[in-house]
């Protein structure tokens, strides 16, 4: 079996999030939905699962965050910076908010974030490949 991972993430309104999700471009997986959780799948290596409060309750009696708080930052890697600005006005206009957080551009790298609707920071980013390789230094690239 290939590596995967699973963001599971808890949401107040489950359909609520599945519209965000989709919006960015994640795809249901029906086989791990049902009024309780969805399973988001971005690659075949990233899955998100979704959870109504009350599931999430069955995997740990650890506190949800409250709004406002942040407890990670989800990076998303994508092909180029139109795809990075792309998924943020996707997200905003589907109940995120976008660039809770400066944009930045280092010329070899570009990001910004949006809030999911439930308060989850997520950071499309774009990397120029040749500088990802090694190709550049970051004195170089600037």
């Amino acid at each position: 079996m290939s590596r995967m991972i699973f963001v599971n993430l808890p949401v107040a309104d489950l359909p609520r999030a599945m519209r965000f999700y989709t919006a960015l471009g994640f795809a249901n997986n029906p086989q791990f939905t049902d009024e309780t959780a969805a399973g988001m799948v971005w690659s075949d290596a990233i899955h998100v699962m979704l959870l109504t409060h009350a599931k999430w309750q069955d995997f740990t009696t650890r506190p949800i965050c409250p709004p406002g708080s942040s407890e990670v930052s989800l990076a998303l890697a994508v092909d180029d910076r139109a795809e990075v600005d792309r998924l943020v006005e996707a997200g905003a206009a589907h109940g995120g908010t976008a660039d809770i957080n400066p944009p930045e551009d280092h010329g070899f790298m570009y990001q910004r974030t949006v809030l999911d609707p439930d308060g989850h920071v997520w950071e499309p980013f774009w990397m120029d490949a040749t500088f990802a390789g090694g190709g550049a230094t970051a004195e170089e690239a600037a």
